[in-house]
């Protein structure tokens, strides 16, 4: 890559289009800072990636050595751990180490920091594997499973917001089985694109500042609203205390730090988003809401997403490249007007098919994340 801050992206692209962990290996100093955007931008969007970086020799620790760095310190409010190896005996347990913590949970980014001694050190290796990952489920309460499905029944005029949680989870079929099990139309997130099919008859279009006129006013409208795997961002949200203000919220979320944060639900369930929905599916009967869908579909048919067809312009782009690709590409992007037009113009069919800074909008990210996601996958297209 031309700067490390690629290499951080590359990871990232990887990552997102795998759902593997994406590795990224630099140099001390310069080398290593040049990877906090990246790991910024991992942590925001939940994405499991590893940078292991170089580091002084341990006996030069805290001189100011040439292209020494307070890595640790630097990176600790944004990974999920950070960690310092001084000693040739540590280096499997803690790259395993790093390994799980990145992918359980809510993923996220992990910095391994090598100090140059040890790299050159020897010692008896023994294999240490990663511990296996399996879904969050002992937060997953019955009675709060009860309850969603409670207000599942009594809703008249339910709507689904899907977010990343969604594609990470790995919940798309889930998803999509509720919103038909429910007659519920559907809105996402930018993370949440193709968690939920963009050709569907009850997707609706993005949520939010940038989202469709027919998304916002369901939100407005409806009377439940399910929230699965979404943090409320300020982007989505506008003004916290007129969001869904005629809703009751259900808000389903692996981190429990995310419930009530930004906007207070309800009720919530915590726990793995495919296994609380499995749970939530078995209880729930069939559902018909034909006038509150008729509704939304005319709100479709009046707000349209419009642009100028007498010029070449980027929406226009976008939708050739739909047209051209029949919807079977990956999609990178950078940030700026280029995100929110490939965001809105493109129907995204699957999950892992558009990569984009959403949290922490990175200019830049887009060429190494589309690196990264050609990488993992060789045989699609990928555009940047």
């Amino acid at each position: 890559v031309r700067h490390e801050q690629g290499a951080t992206h590359a990871a990232q692209g990887f990552a997102r289009v795998s759902g593997e962990v994406g590795v990224c290996l630099v140099t001390s100093g310069p080398g290593a800072t040049n990877t906090i955007t990246g790991i910024a931008d991992a942590m925001i969007d939940s994405t499991p990636v590893v940078v292991i970086a170089g580091q002084v020799g341990t006996a030069f620790l805290g001189t100011d050595a040439f292209q020494e760095v307070d890595l640790v310190g630097i990176t600790q409010p944004i990974t999920k751990w950070s960690y310092q190896i001084r000693r040739a005996e540590d280096v499997a347990w803690a790259v395993a180490r790093a390994f799980y913590i990145a992918q359980s949970g809510r993923p996220g980014p992990v910095l391994v920091d090598v100090t140059k001694d040890v790299t050159g050190a020897k010692y008896e290796y023994t294999a240490c594997a990663p511990a296996e990952i399996t879904p969050k489920t002992d937060t997953i309460k019955d009675e709060d499973i009860a309850t969603a499905v409670q207000m599942i029944k009594e809703a008249k005029r339910p709507f689904i917001f899907t977010g990343g949680g969604t594609i990470i989870s790995e919940a798309s079929r889930e998803v999509t089985e509720l919103a038909h099990r429910i007659d519920a139309p559907v809105c996402d997130s930018l993370m949440g694109k193709g968690g939920f099919s963009g050709e569907d008859p009850l997707y609706t279009g993005m949520l939010g500042m940038h989202g469709t006129k027919t998304s916002n006013l369901g939100v407005s409208g409806c009377d439940l609203l399910i929230v699965l795997g979404a943090r409320f961002s300020d982007r989505v949200t506008g003004n916290t205390k007129t969001f869904a203000k005629n809703a009751k919220i259900l808000q389903i979320d692996v981190d429990a730090a995310e419930i009530n944060k930004n906007i207070v639900v309800d009720a919530s369930v915590v726990g793995d988003e495919k296994e609380v929905l499995k749970r939530i599916l078995a209880e729930v009967p069939e559902m018909r809401h034909s006038e509150w869908t008729a509704h939304i579909s005319e709100l479709k048919e009046k707000y349209p997403l419009r642009y100028d067809h007498s010029q070449l312009t980027g929406p226009y782009i976008i939708e050739k490249l739909y047209e051209l690709t029949k919807g079977d590409a990956i999609i990178t992007t950078e940030v700026g007007q280029n995100q929110m037009w490939a965001a809105q113009y493109f129907k995204y069919k699957e999950p892992r098919t558009f990569l984009s800074s959403g949290g922490l909008g990175t200019m830049g990210y887009g060429l190494g994340a589309a690196i990264g996601a050609k990488t993992g996958c060789p045989d699609k297209i990928v555009v940047n």
